[in-house]
This record gives C-alpha cells, sequence and structure tokens, in this order.
C-alpha cells in the first residue's frame, strides 16, 4: 500500500466511511499500479481537486487528471472522474458501452456491491494517464 505524502489526502480518506474508503483505496492502489506499468507517465502526484484525491502526470504532463470520491448521497457508491472536456469518457463507452455505467462525459460510477471490471478499468486508467501523449502523436 502506497503511503500518502500529502497529510490533506489522507485526512480526506481518513474521513471516508469505512466501507467506501476500503473501495476507495483499493482504486488509488490501482491508479498507482497502472501509472508505473505504463510507459511514459512517470511519477504521479497525489493532491486535493475539488476536495477530492487527484492524481497528476505532472513530471511527464502525460495524461488528464484522474480523480476519486463517493457518490453524494449514495451509502456506499463511488466513481472515478475525468476531465469532461477530454473526451476520454466517450473513448470509454465506444470500448466498453456495456461494462460500466458512465455519468456524462465525466465518470465511471460504481455501485457499493458491484464487481469491478479490473482488466477494463485498467485499461481506461492507463488512457487517461497517456491522453496527452497519444494528442501529440496525431498532430
Amino acid at each position: 500500500m502506497k503511503r500518502f505524502a500529502d497529510p490533506r489526502v489522507a485526512a480526506t480518506f481518513k474521513a471516508y466511511p469505512p466501507e467506501v474508503r476500503a473501495r476507495l483505496m483499493a482504486l488509488r492502489e490501482t491508479i498507482f499500479e497502472v501509472a508505473a506499468a505504463t510507459p511514459g507517465v512517470g511519477v504521479l502526484t497525489e493532491t486535493l481537486k475539488w476536495s477530492q484525491p487527484s492524481y497528476l502526470t505532472e513530471e511527464t504532463g502525460s495524461g488528464t487528471t484522474v480523480r476519486i470520491d463517493r457518490l453524494k448521497g449514495d451509502s456506499g457508491g463511488y466513481a472515478i472522474y475525468f476531465h469532461c472536456q477530454s473526451g476520454v469518457v466517450g473513448q470509454f463507452r465506444d470500448l466498453y458501452p456495456e461494462t460500466f455505467r458512465y455519468e456524462g462525459e465525466r465518470a465511471i460510477q460504481f455501485g457499493a456491491k458491484e464487481r469491478v471490471p479490473v482488466r477494463e478499468l485498467r485499461h481506461c486508467i492507463a488512457l487517461a494517464l497517456t491522453h496527452h501523449l497519444r494528442k501529440k502523436k496525431r498532430k
């Protein structure tokens, strides 16, 4: 389990209800694992954006910001968020139309007792973390 470098992020995780915290911690680990295994991403910066744990590719500028949080007013639901104008959620929807529950162009949502399709989610995270690299190649 990766240690928290930012005490504000640690406090945010500590404030989540235990059942949601466990799911978000697993999602956090997945994000770090995918970043480490994906060429060009580099070391992630973990911080808070809009009071949500956020993961930035500041070192390389390779991707769009990835955020995670519980769903408001939902007992146990949580989501992984992406910049709504990046177009990555549209790519995910094209690749996995029936695999995930999407919130517009900004998030993949999960229910409290839902099985997470890990292989597909890891692919989506890798696409987000390399979004800017792919844009540069198209130019």
